[in-house]
């Protein structure tokens, strides 16, 4: 019995995505799909928005559980759909409550077998799993706020450094924060530049009067765990 509930975070896990895609929702997941059932959205949320932002917030949950490749898209369309300040709220919730769907996932189903494999293999996991174990908060907040690893990646790595789930949490929670609501603002946008014939600039991240600050921030976070780590083994060794 035991056994079984370790693999019930995963059984859960699975019945989300199946509810998802059984509703249809995958299908919106591209800019063109959001263009032509415009009316249709915007009428349902309008009459439901509670319900449509739950929706919102259990799809996008879902995508980043499976490291779905167009989560970009999906933070467009909550600036599309919902405007810029709460569309991109609704995409960090559902982003971490994702990423914690994954924690659970790792931790309870497959933790052991991969954290010897991490281990044994080293790589970037290895790293990352030593970098969390060193300083979780400080540490998972700067590969938030300078992606060098897939997002997929810090969560299983959390898990396998055993991270504190809050800790986990509020990082990934306030560390996505600044690029999302960058792409919520340019989703919350896509009517005028489609009226004026143009397309999203995707690459608008890396503008340098973006990107810089986003840098600096990551910076000055894993400056602070650096040092917290130097005081820390200075008060050992005295």
């Amino acid at each position: 019995m035991h056994k079984l509930k370790r693999f019930l975070p995963l059984a859960v896990l699975v019945l989300g995505v199946a509810a998802v895609f059984a509703s249809g929702a995958t299908r919106y997941i591209s800019l063109d799909a959001l263009q032509t059932h415009e009316a249709a959205l915007r009428e349902f949320i309008s009459a439901y928005l509670p319900l449509a932002l739950l929706a919102f917030v259990a799809l996008y949950a879902v995508a980043t559980a499976l490291s779905f490749p167009g989560a970009v898209i999906l933070t467009l369309a909550g600036g599309y759909l919902f405007g810029t300040w709460v569309g991109g709220s609704a995409t960090v919730i559902g982003a971490t409550l994702g990423s914690i769907a994954v924690f659970y996932v790792v931790q309870t189903s497959f933790g052991q077998a991969l954290r010897v494999r991490a281990e044994a293999n080293g790589g970037m996991l290895k790293k990352v799993i030593d970098g969390v174990r060193e300083g979780a908060f400080g540490y998972i907040l700067t590969l938030r706020l300078i992606p060098v690893a897939p997002f997929w990646l810090v969560n299983v790595a959390a898990a396998l450094a055993d991270a504190p789930l809050k800790a986990y949490a509020l990082a990934t929670l306030f560390g996505i924060m600044p690029a999302t609501f960058i792409y919520s603002g340019v989703g919350a946008g896509i009517d005028a530049l489609v009226a004026r014939g143009e397309t999203p600039d995707l690459g608008v991240i890396f503008d340098p009067k973006i990107l810089l600050p986003l840098v600096a921030l990551g910076l000055l976070s894993l400056g602070t765990t650096l040092f917290q780590r130097f005081r820390a083994k200075s008060g050992k060794s005295v």
